[in-house]
């Protein structure tokens, strides 16, 4: 196999069309032909298929479209780790943070540039469902946030540490002043939400179809997790959020955590990274540096 002969044949499988993949690529259309013959030859399978619409998979070429992405990353990474060394540089990092572990990286980025100090860093604060494809594209090499639920193929997921999941509101509000709170005493509550993808609100609203409840009312989707809270600190409207962010957002005397009995929640947060890929050393010195400083963060009770 030649690696020109599987670039081409992914570009067909992404258009879905001979001429169509012929033009993005500059050749023409028997020259391209002439390749996936190559190829299938090479693999001794048929790939693709001719339609009135243009060409399809067959079950043997969309098994090797699914290895097209880890073969490019991987071609990625080697260009990369070249690069790398031509130039000298000890690390040009990418690194995707939650709101939740935020807190934790200044101490982990100053250790890192102390110990490699001609590394750079750039840093992208969103949540999973912006991280994660960023990931698996071989545009971040790195997430520290909470951990996705289920497997993830071609992931790895490394748990730190445990942060609690809890709803606050105002000091003034109704709520803010009981010792006990029911789930059903929430079911009139409008909420402030992240992003209604995430974890933590599928936690949230699942909570409530399991008690019967209809789903909670999201008043304010927002993905600044600082403006959520100071909008809740001047509203009536709840929040689900990390106790650590209630905590060290500045508005301790204006926010109350609400005890909620049925919305306890130890949210595993951790770091995300792809396997078998290139790992730039900076990176896994960097996850050295987190594992060691999340030993030292208070476990839950």
């Amino acid at each position: 196999m030649e690696l020109r002969d599987i670039e081409y044949f992914a570009v067909v499988a992404e258009h879905a069309h001979l001429g169509r993949a012929a033009d993005a690529l500059g050749l023409s259309q028997p020259a391209l032909s002439k390749s996936l013959r190559r190829l299938e030859q090479a693999l001794q399978a048929k790939l693709v298929r001719r339609t009135p619409k243009g060409v399809e998979l067959t079950p043997e070429g969309s098994v090797l479209f699914l290895r097209v992405r880890e073969l490019r990353l991987s071609l990625q990474g080697v260009a990369r780790e070249v690069a790398e060394v031509r130039e000298g540089r000890v690390g040009h990092l990418r690194i995707g943070v939650g709101p939740g572990p935020e807190e934790h990286l200044a101490s982990g980025f100053a250790a890192l540039l102390k110990d490699a100090p001609r590394t750079n860093l750039i840093v992208t604060v969103a949540d999973n469902d912006v991280m994660i494809p960023a990931l698996r594209n071989g545009e971040l090499d790195l997430i520290f946030n909470v951990l996705p639920m289920g497997s993830h193929e071609g992931l790895v997921c490394e748990h730190l540490y445990d942060d609690e999941q809890v709803v606050c509101a105002a000091t003034g509000h109704r709520l803010a002043r009981r010792k006990h709170v029911t789930l059903s005493q929430l079911a009139q509550e409008r909420w402030a939400a992240s992003a209604l993808s995430q974890t933590s609100q599928h936690r949230l609203h699942e909570a409530f179809r399991d008690a019967g409840l209809p789903p909670p009312r999201i008043a304010v989707e927002c993905r600044s997790h600082a403006l959520n809270l100071r909008t809740i600190a001047c509203s009536e409207i709840l929040g689900w959020t990390v106790r650590r962010l209630v905590e060290q957002s500045g508005l301790a005397s204006a926010l109350k955590i609400v005890p909620v009995k049925e919305l306890a929640w130890r949210r595993p947060t951790g770091l995300i990274y792809r396997q078998e890929s290139y790992l730039p050393p900076a990176i896994g010195r960097f996850i050295e540096i987190l594992k060691a400083s999340a030993k030292e963060i208070a476990p839950l009770r």
